[in-house]
């Protein structure tokens, strides 16, 4: 299945997740500008899972409705890439990696094997939307919405931090 979602200029309210067709699939709804956290519905108005920095962390949560943890995700130090890696704990550890000017991202499993692409289909100056398709059989596609969001969020983070030194 493939799903497409977008992050707010100022990353809080509420956005619509769509299918491939354009209907409605779920929605996000990132908490606030200022605390980068996310919580992932599905199309029935399920909570499903939610992302967050946890308090003075730099990897990104992945937590089920019961606030059970589903994963993390950390950047990775990679010279002439982008490189991110989620530990779905008992599931697997998953590679993230995308060509460093690249809009297009892939996710790998433990034995090498893409699982999962997502792109970047928003302009420049927009704020991110993300196109997901999924094949991963241990990963569903709401969370690894949450996990996406996360990328996004770990790379505005770095960006801000670059920007003010």
């Amino acid at each position: 299945m493939g799903l497409i979602f977008r992050d707010n200029f100022f990353s809080a309210g509420i956005t619509e997740i769509q299918n491939e067709a354009g209907a409605p699939a779920g929605r996000l709804d990132l908490k606030s500008a200022f605390s980068s956290s996310v919580e992932v519905y599905d199309g029935s108005g399920g909570l499903v899972c939610t992302g967050r920095f946890p308090f003075f962390s730099r990897k990104w949560i992945v937590s089920s409705p019961g606030d059970v943890e589903l994963g993390n995700l950390r950047s990775r130090i990679s010279l002439g890439s982008k490189r991110f890696e989620y530990d779905a704990l008992h599931r697997g550890i998953y590679e993230i990696r995308s060509p460093l000017f690249s809009r297009e991202y892939e996710i790998f499993d433990e034995s090498g094997a893409s699982v999962a692409h997502f792109e970047k289909i928003s302009g420049f100056f927009s704020s991110g939307a993300f196109q997901l398709t999924n094949t991963a059989m241990k990963l569903n596609d709401y969370e690894l919405a949450a996990v996406i969001m996360g990328v996004h969020s770990i790379q505005k983070r770095d960006s801000a931090a670059s920007a003010a030194t």
